[in-house]
């Protein structure tokens, strides 16, 4: 009789297999309305994100958002139309060629594309039905005119650079947010452990799940958009 495969272990949510909540603790995102200027507060680690966040103290409150290369604590950060580092506006008020992160998938929503370290993405054209940004993947994405964004680069740069040398930091790295670490490839598996098992030569079996296979054949490729090469 088969055993549970890793990804029916993992989801069914214990604790063993959960991230801890204590590492996303802070809700990072820009407030509803922001007017004037704010004063930069402090700068932080959090578990939870590959860039230092900074705490942003505005007229009405205070906000975190992922800090910018270059930020100092102490910096006034302005919410209106003038071009500087670390200023928050909407894009519509952002020349062409301007780099930009933490930017609002609609107007409003606090910002969700481009937080990670290092990143950041330009302004490349404005269309009379949207502003279109070039993503760190080297695509195209339209945006609302009214989505905000931070003019800038996110800091961190260079967190991958050097490289990991022991098993050890792997571990707690990925441990941080309880990612799947060593991950054993399905074909090395015995072919009770996962359905690729036991490749036979590595003549393994498709890698395309039907739609409607149960949770523990739902594994490989999951309703692919197109099968077969390219021509």
């Amino acid at each position: 009789m088969g055993k549970r495969i890793i990804q029916q272990r993992r989801g069914r949510g214990t604790p063993a297999y959960k991230v801890r909540r204590r590492a996303f603790r802070y809700r990072v995102g820009y407030p509803p309305r922001l007017e004037g200027e704010g004063i930069v507060l402090s700068l932080f680690n959090s578990p939870a994100h590959t860039s230092p966040l900074a705490k942003i103290k505005y007229s009405k409150g205070i906000f975190l958002t992922p800090a910018f290369k270059g930020m100092i604590e102490g910096q006034k950060i302005k919410f209106g139309k003038e071009i500087q580092d670390g200023n928050i506006l909407p894009l519509k008020d952002m020349p062409v060629k301007t780099k930009v992160y933490n930017i609002e998938s609609r107007p409003g929503d606090g910002g969700v594309f481009i937080r990670a370290g290092g990143s950041c993405a330009e302004i490349i054209r404005i269309g009379e039905d949207g502003i279109f940004i070039l993503m760190p993947s080297k695509q195209e994405k339209k945006f609302q005119f009214n989505c905000r964004a931070t003019i800038g680069t996110t800091a961190g740069e260079g967190r991958l650079s050097k490289p990991i040398v022991k098993a050890g930091k792997q571990h707690f790295i990925k441990k941080t947010k309880n990612r799947l670490w060593p991950r054993t490839s399905a074909v090395k598996m015995n072919v009770i452990d996962h359905p690729f098992g036991s490749g036979r030569g590595k003549r393994i079996k498709s890698k395309i799940a039907k739609r409607n296979a149960p949770p523990g054949r739902k594994v490989g490729l999951l309703r692919p958009r197109r099968t077969g090469k390219r021509k």
